[in-house]
């Protein structure tokens, strides 16, 4: 009898043991980040890049020149904000809302077609038109509204505003504090608007290749998914029963050291 239940004891002891370690096992190739990056003095290009502009962006656009009084016109007016007790507190430039066929209503000169254009290239055709009126305008665009979300298997999910308008993936991912040890690295969804379409691209993080993707510049409002891994899908499909198993296992083991002891 002793034998009998010492043997049950030890199996009990060995599956708890098992089930903890398959629920906890991960390899190398699961979480190392750009494997195949091994060569000393490996380099690549770095591509300059500027999102292009979209409907629905919002946009703030300062004109300036030698004459103060000359530009005005062609600026909108600045709203200062202050507390309820009169505090002054910041003041903001009013932004332009790009309509869903890609126009601005700029002031005097109208409409204005700037969906798809670069900032760069937005700047130089404001600053063309108003050559007709001004002398040597210098003209400031800024997409006041470029952010990226990042949500799944990472450590701080959210929204999260750019104030530079260039941010790479990775980047993006070190904002939400990189992925979790949960996180697949070798299948991350990036989600872009493309005109009037969604477009979804898949980016292999253990690669060299991400620095290729075309997601690796990423453009206002895109959107990151990390999905789990393997371990993180099993365990969470099992995890009531996974507990409730170790519960019952721990029952067993404790009721077999009292029968031992009783028996002896």
């Amino acid at each position: 009898m002793n034998n009998s239940i010492k043997s049950t004891l030890s199996k009990l002891s060995i599956l708890m043991i098992l089930t903890l370690f398959i629920s906890s096992c991960g390899t190398r190739q699961d979480i190392v980040y750009f494997q195949d990056v091994d060569m000393v003095g490996m380099s690549r290009p770095i591509s300059n890049y500027s999102p292009t502009i979209k409907p629905d962006d919002r946009l703030t656009i300062i004109v300036t020149g030698a004459d103060s009084d000359l530009v005005k016109p062609y600026n909108l007016n600045t709203v200062t904000f202050s507390d309820e007790y009169g505090n002054i507190g910041r003041t903001t430039t009013q932004s332009y809302l790009v309509d869903p066929d890609g126009n601005i209503d700029f002031p005097e000169l109208g409409k204005l077609k700037l969906a798809g254009l670069t900032r760069t290239q937005a700047t130089e055709t404001i600053k063309t038109r108003l050559e007709d009126f001004l002398e040597n305008p210098m003209v400031l665009i800024r997409i006041v509204n470029f952010k990226v979300t990042v949500q799944g298997e990472v450590r701080n999910p959210g929204v999260f505003k750019i104030e530079n308008e260039r941010i790479t993936l990775l980047e993006a991912l070190g904002l939400a504090g990189d992925l979790t040890i949960q996180g697949r690295r070798d299948n991350v969804l990036v989600v872009r608007e493309e005109g009037d379409k969604k477009v979804y691209y898949r980016v292999d993080l253990t690669s060299e290749a991400v620095f290729n993707s075309p997601v690796y510049y990423l453009s206002q409002n895109d959107y990151i998914y990390v999905e789990p891994n393997n371990s993180r899908v099993k365990s969470s499909n099992i995890g009531p029963n996974t507990s409730t198993t170790l519960s019952l296992i721990s029952t067993l083991v404790t009721v077999s050291a009292l029968l031992i002891n009783i028996t002896r």
